[in-house]
This record gives structure tokens, C-alpha cells and sequence, in this order.
């Protein structure tokens, strides 16, 4: 069996209960929603429970895809969609009193829309139980009209993820493509005429050098997105990708002035920061 390795000084769980955490939980499973935060074993879930945030999940709890970084669940044959879950989110936000939600989800690749279409009704029943709401939306790699379908219905943020540099895509991600990746971002700036921020994520640590992580900075920006995150990758178990090194805040702090000076106006880099985590904040920042 292997040994997890040790956490360096600088990368540090939150660990916490009390009410806050507590509402969520009962909220999410009263209404029968997932949430990426569990879905994904994120180290911050103690954190944002606690000030009673959450990253929903949508269109189930299990990907037809097996990306091997990921604790998600996989299937070749998940449930269909929920017909409830758009108002059920739009009924637990309403409850947890947010001002911003980031919705996001498993990918479906065995749905003719890849689930677009659940993520208008989504954003649509938001809009409707909780007019004053910032949607931000995080999804697969939609391209052409089911990348319209979502960008349609005006979401505050749009967000998908490359995930990690080009070299390793492949080995990592699977079913994914890093320049498909790179032209659902592209596309979602040009649907959106640019009115739509597009936002991106990188996980370090995996096996990249530095100067690739800078390529995949640039070649983000070059699609016109200007929001990026880029953080700690941590293995969510000893069967997912092997973390290959700590990366230390000082790199990432370089990063963050590199991706700033390449004409990103919305940059967060740290060990601990995720693509959903503080998503209000960064976009206030």
C-alpha cells in the first residue's frame, strides 16, 4: 500500500462543524442534490458548508467519463436527468439566502446535448425563484449549438476547465481534448460577443513543468478568456493520478503575475484554490 505523502507546512484543511455546515447538508439532502464539493472530495468542503456555500452538481452524481484525477463517480449508463433538480437548486439557494451560485456538472456524453439543455433550466429557474442572482456555470466541453443552448441563457460566468497542460491531457483526462477544450472556450467568448466572462481552471503538480504551465496560460488568454484559477493538485486516492511534487506559494504567485501580464484581469493561485472556491470573490476582486 502505498504512503500518502506528507502536506507541506503551506497547505492546510480547513476542519469544521456547527450550524452552517449542518443546514447545508440537510438542505442538500432533503432536496436531493449533489454538489460537487462531495462528488469530488474537494478540501475545502468543510470551509464553504460551514459559511453555507456550495458548488451544485447537476444531471447526477456519475460521468460517462473516467478522468483519472477525478473522485467523481463513472457509469456507461447514468439516470436520466432529474425533471425536479432545476427548481430544487433554484429552491436551495433561495434557502441558503446566495447571492452567487456556481452550478456545474458530471459529463453526459450520452445525452444528444451532452445536458445543455438542463443547464438553461437550470439558470432559468434561478432566475425565477431568485431574480437578483449570479449564476456562474462550469461545464463540460460543449462546442457549436449546445455551447449556445448555455451561453443563450446568460449566465453571469461562463467556466470550463483545461484541467492541466497539453502534454498530459491525454494520459489524464481520457475522453477529453485539451484543444477542444481551448475552442469551447473560444466559442463561448464568441457567442457571448465577449459580454460573458470566460473562465478557466488549471491543477498543478501533476507531472507539468513550469514553463508548460505557462504555455497553457497563454494559450488560454488566447481564446479570450480573462478570468483563470490555477491550484493544488491532491489526489483523492492512492488509484487516481500520481502527485509528482508540492508546488510552492512563491511559484504560484509567480504564475499569478505571469497570467496577469498576459492580459488576465481576474487571477486567483494558490495551493489551496479551486476553480468553484471563493468564486464570488475573484470575480469582485
Amino acid at each position: 500500500m502505498k504512503t500518502r505523502p506528507k502536506l507541506p507546512p503551506w497547505i492546510r484543511v480547513r476542519i469544521g462543524a456547527g450550524t452552517g455546515r449542518e443546514e447545508t447538508a440537510e438542505i442538500l439532502r432533503t432536496l436531493n442534490l449533489n454538489t460537487v464539493c462531495a462528488g469530488a472530495e474537494c478540501p475545502n468542503l468543510h470551509e464553504c458548508w460551514l459559511k453555507k456555500t456550495a458548488t451544485f452538481m447537476i444531471l447526477g452524481d456519475s460521468c460517462t467519463r473516467n478522468c483519472r484525477f477525478c473522485a467523481v463517480n463513472h457509469t456507461d449508463n447514468p439516470l436520466p436527468p432529474s425533471a425536479e433538480e432545476p427548481y430544487n437548486i433554484a429552491l436551495a439557494v433561495k434557502k441558503m439566502a446566495l447571492k452567487y451560485v456556481v452550478i456545474t456538472s458530471v459529463t453526459r456524453d450520452d445525452l444528444p446535448d451532452g445536458g445543455a439543455g438542463q443547464f438553461a433550466a437550470v439558470i432559468q429557474s434561478l432566475t425565477d425563484v431568485v431574480p437578483d442572482i449570479k449564476i456562474e456555470v462550469l461545464t463540460p466541453d460543449y462546442l457549436d449549438d449546445n455551447l449556445k443552448i448555455v451561453i443563450n441563457a446568460e449566465p453571469f460566468v461562463f467556466n470550463h476547465n483545461v484541467e492541466t497542460v497539453e502534454r498530459l491531457s491525454k494520459q489524464i483526462r481520457l475522453k477529453a481534448d485539451y484543444r477542444r477544450s481551448l475552442k469551447t472556450l473560444e466559442q463561448a467568448f464568441k457567442f457571448s460577443d465577449g459580454k460573458i466572462p470566460v473562465k478557466s481552471g488549471l491543477m498543478v503538480g501533476m507531472g507539468e513543468t513550469d514553463k508548460e504551465i505557462e504555455q497553457a496560460i497563454l494559450d488560454i488568454r488566447g481564446t479570450g478568456a480573462s478570468m483563470l484559477t490555477i491550484g493544488q493538485y491532491l489526489p483523492p486516492s492512492d488509484i487516481h493520478w500520481q502527485l509528482e511534487r508540492f508546488v510552492h506559494p512563491d511559484v504560484f504567485e509567480h504564475w499569478r503575475e505571469f497570467a496577469v501580464n498576459a492580459g488576465f484581469n481576474k487571477v486567483a493561485s494558490g495551493p489551496m484554490v479551486r476553480s468553484s472556491y471563493h468564486a464570488e470573490e475573484l470575480h469582485e476582486s
